[in-house]
């Protein structure tokens, strides 16, 4: 058997954000993936295994651990790999390491839900958050958002100026105020308590939330997203797996019906005017995983 293993340094340098964010839109239009998740828990420690098959495109299995005791050990968060299936055989065509997988299609998912919902005039971004995600954001937006002021704030200010020096951003410590002016939010905390108070937002905003994966997590409050137009990149792999939309949902905070869209809607994921506020759960699903992947095998075939 014959097939493509691709590390994070090989496929890396042959991607592109635009072309990724094609990639994705145009997945949505073949048939609905099938997709099926399994978590599996150990205290703050996480065994994910996620699964999809879209019919013409093929099947990803991406299994990851995801330890974030790890930090104090100094040795990476997450660990993984995905495997790639041909749609035609079922017969294994690349191994690509998870974490070249995850910065693309992660950022990629946020940022196609910015091309669609924020204005396009928006010169003013903020990242919530200090690690590898708010890295490969600032590079995302900036593939889109080429004039934007970049701001980034983290509960550690040294972690929010390191990260501002390595990518030519600005580090802030006054969250309110930084929510307060910015055009577009971007979260990727692992926190489990809100961070983004709705009381702070602005009419025009889009919030582009990513760091909550578990049933307890979360980092916008309630009145957030009450005030808010509310999208998601995919109904079955967020509202009743993710806390972000799990508890609220659960509460009566909100009701699915108040859910305008997922990147399967597109006529309907769009901004409705230029005062209302915009926020897209990133939830990263297996289907988003195999787009990726098999942009990630053709990219490296045609090097």
């Amino acid at each position: 058997m014959s097939f493509a293993t691709i590390s994070f340094e090989d496929g890396d340098k042959l991607l592109d954000w635009s072309d990724l964010t094609d990639a994705l839109a145009a997945g949505h239009e073949l048939p609905k993936a099938q997709i099926k998740d399994t978590f599996l828990y150990r205290a703050d420690d996480t065994l994910l295994s996620r699964a999809a098959w879209i019919d013409g495109l093929g099947q990803a299995v991406k299994t990851a651990t995801v330890f974030p005791g790890n930090v104090r050990i100094n040795k990476p968060t997450i660990h993984g790999a995905v495997s790639l299936f041909s749609d035609d055989t079922g017969a294994l065509e690349a191994i690509i390491d998870f974490k070249l997988v995850t910065k693309w299609k992660t950022a990629a998912d946020s940022l196609l839900a910015a091309k669609r919902l924020a204005r396009p005039d928006s010169n003013s971004i903020l990242i919530v958050g200090g690690g590898q995600v708010a890295a490969s954001m600032i590079d995302a937006y900036r593939s889109h958002f080429p004039q934007a002021k970049i701001s980034i704030w983290s509960r550690t200010l040294d972690t929010a100026q390191k990260l501002a020096r390595s990518k030519s951003c600005i580090a802030v410590s006054d969250l309110q105020s930084a929510v307060q002016t910015a055009d577009i939010i971007c979260t990727c905390t692992m926190t489990t308590e809100p961070v983004i108070a709705g009381e702070w937002l602005q009419p025009g905003q889009h919030l582009d939330l990513i760091g909550a994966y578990r049933p307890d997590m979360r980092e916008v409050d309630d009145l957030a997203l009450q005030k808010s137009d509310l999208f998601v990149d995919c109904f079955e792999t967020t509202c009743d797996h993710i806390g972000e939309l799990k508890i609220p949902l659960e509460s009566g905070a909100i009701a699915k019906g108040d859910i305008v869209a997922d990147f399967y809607m597109p006529r309907k994921f769009q901004r409705s005017s230029d005062d209302v506020i915009t926020i897209c759960k990133n939830g990263g699903g297996a289907h988003l995983d195999l787009i990726t992947s098999r942009y990630i095998l053709d990219a490296f075939a045609a090097r």
